[in-house]
C-alpha cells in the first residue's frame, strides 16, 4: 500500500542534480504530495523559473516511482509562490557547509574556516543559484548559496 509518508521517503532519496549531498526534499523543491483515488500528484517548485535541472528532477522522480511499481502519477511544476532559500531545511544547510558550499544566511561565512572575512568574486557561481566567494583568512574560494 502506498501512502504519502512512503512517497516522501522515496523522494527524500533523490539527490539534487547540481548538489548531490542534499535531496530535492531537503532543498524544498518538493512542495506537496497528494494521493487521490486515481493518481499520485507531486508538486515541485524549481529554485529558479529557468532552472536547468528541472527536467532531471522530474525524470528522477518518475524513475523512482516506476521502480516501486507506481505508474499513475503526475508531476506538477508550481511557480507560485516562488521558491525561497527559507525552504531549505536545517539538515541540508549543515550538509551544504560540510560539502564546501556556504549555506544561505544573512552573513556569509567561509565553509572551510568559518571566517567572516570573505568577499564576492562573482555574483554567478557554478550554478545560477550560487555566487562565487573567496575567504581572505584561508584564501579558499567557495560557492555561496544565494538567499532568495
Amino acid at each position: 500500500m502506498v501512502n504519502e509518508q512512503k512517497i516522501w521517503s522515496l523522494l527524500k532519496n533523490i539527490p539534487d542534480p547540481e548538489i548531490p549531498v542534499i535531496s530535492i526534499v531537503d532543498l524544498g523543491v518538493v512542495r506537496k504530495v497528494k494521493i487521490s483515488d486515481t493518481e499520485l500528484h507531486i508538486d515541485i517548485t524549481p529554485t529558479y523559473s529557468g532552472c536547468p535541472a528541472l527536467q532531471m528532477m522530474q525524470d528522477e522522480i518518475g524513475k523512482t516511482l516506476e521502480k516501486k511499481g507506481i505508474s499513475r502519477y503526475k508531476i506538477n511544476t508550481v511557480l507560485r509562490p516562488a521558491w525561497t532559500t527559507d525552504w531549505i531545511n536545517i539538515e541540508a544547510k549543515k550538509k551544504l557547509k560540510e560539502y564546501g558550499i556556504a549555506p544561505p544566511e544573512k552573513k556569509v561565512l567561509c565553509p572551510q574556516c568559518n571566517s567572516r572575512d570573505v568577499e564576492v568574486v562573482s555574483q554567478f557561481g557554478s550554478t545560477a543559484c550560487k555566487a562565487l566567494y573567496k575567504c581572505n583568512a584561508c584564501l579558499e574560494p567557495f560557492d555561496y548559496f544565494k538567499c532568495i
